[in-house]
């Protein structure tokens, strides 16, 4: 649903003579899981279009297809270097006290319910800033530059509609990008490792709406059974070959106090060290899900709303990396393995670029936070914005410079 913010970001990139790929021709429509419903997609294109988004951009990404690829080349021949950076906020209801700084200062989200609680608005101005740097240096520039803004991060619903799309094919080099996870102001840590592969799921229980008090016999309670299957999921067995991880996000059920409830619904997912244990986890959420429901005498229906897989930095890419950014004023960088924080889809990217001979990173822009991600506090230390875009365009002409480093072929 990120309407305005992909019309904001493909203007801009218009603007400095980026060519323009928009929409459906970067985002395979048979690929997207998780959808939001048209109702809400209709919505939010109508409060970007009532916002003042630009009405020729926003209809390219009508229905939900809020992907945006800028493509520069430079003036000579050389590598194609791709940087990911995510579009998405999260629906979390930003802190409104004085304790915050964008409420203090009059920059907190304008839409209720829903905040930059990752820092996803950072990335966007990062890249934004970058473009301006890389079409003012564009002289200096040797190969293609592909800046990729992914919807759908959270959840890990936006990369791998857009690596089916091809938006990463032909790619040398790919950075993916992220500010805070843990590290501080004024670092670079471009080899991050050890992300985990996650299944995001939602289930739906359907049973018998009845009187509590004069016939209870007759209903089916779909709350109880969601209850019982969101217990029976956080006990699900562990697995010997890696870490996993269970949570039930959220549960909702229910009409009143006196009537047996006959909807309920549940979100969760799952998160292992790799794709074999997240598939066994979902087997196994599978046959909770399905006896919480007979026990109980409702239908239930598990449907998988999105997937993120594993994928590590690659070491000869980070260190050239931070060869690159040496003397950039207010940053350090070191090649260090840096442990992941959680899952994250641009591992699909990663994954499309490294099977196709090429190389890349996740590389994390340290800032210090005034509130850990996902919570109503989060803020970053915006004095880092700069330095990370002076990076990131040394890194750019680094690598085109040195031109692509492709695996072998057998």
């Amino acid at each position: 649903m990120e309407f305005r913010t992909a019309t904001v970001v493909a203007k801009r990139l218009r603007q400095l003579g980026f060519e323009l790929h928009l929409g459906r021709s970067v985002l395979k429509p048979e690929a997207r899981v998780g959808l939001p419903p048209d109702v809400q997609l209709a919505e939010a294109y109508d409060s970007a279009r009532r916002g003042g988004a630009d009405p020729d951009l926003l209809r390219a990404f009508e229905f939900g297809f809020t992907a945006v690829v800028g493509v520069l080349h430079g003036t000579a021949p050389g590598p194609t270097t791709a940087i990911r950076f995510d579009l998405d906020a999260l629906p979390i209801p930003e802190d409104a006290t004085d304790a915050h700084a964008p409420y203090r200062g009059g920059y907190a989200s304008v839409h209720a319910g829903c905040m930059h609680a990752c820092g996803h608005d950072a990335h966007v101005a990062i890249g934004l800033g970058l473009a301006r740097v890389l079409s003012e240096i564009r002289d200096a520039l040797k190969g293609t530059v592909r800046l990729v803004f992914q919807p759908a991060e959270e959840g890990g619903r936006g990369a791998k509609a857009m690596v089916e799309a091809g938006a990463v094919d032909g790619v040398d080099h790919l950075i993916a990008i992220h500010i805070g996870m843990g590290l501080a102001s004024g670092h670079l840590a471009p080899r991050t490792v050890g992300f985990l592969a996650s299944a995001k799921f939602d289930v739906d229980f359907v049973g018998d709406m009845a009187h509590a008090g004069a016939r209870p016999e007759s209903g089916a309670n779909a709350l109880l059974a969601a209850a019982q299957a969101a217990l029976g999921l956080h006990a699900l067995p562990r697995h010997h070959a890696g870490r996993t991880r269970v949570n039930v996000g959220a549960l909702q059920a229910g009409a009143g106090r006196n009537v047996i409830a006959d909807k309920a619904k549940l979100v969760g997912e799952l998160r292992g060290d790799d794709d074999a244990i997240v598939d066994y986890l979902i087997a196994r959420a599978r046959a909770v899900v399905d006896g919480a429901a007979i026990a109980h005498g409702v239908a239930a229906t598990l449907q998988l709303v999105g997937r993120t897989t594993v994928a590590d930095s690659d070491a000869v890419l980070a260190q050239s990396i931070v060869d690159a950014v040496q003397g950039v004023p207010g940053l350090s960088a070191d090649a260090h393995p840096y442990p992941a924080y959680g899952s994250e889809d641009a591992t699909y990217l990663m994954q499309r670029v490294q099977a196709n001979g090429g190389d890349a990173v996740y590389c994390v822009v340290g800032s210090d936070l005034a509130a850990d991600h996902h919570t109503p506090r989060f803020d970053i230390d915006e004095t880092v914005l700069e330095p990370a875009i002076g990076a990131l365009a040394k890194a750019v002409l680094a690598l085109g410079a040195s031109g692509p480093r492709l695996l072998p072929t057998s």
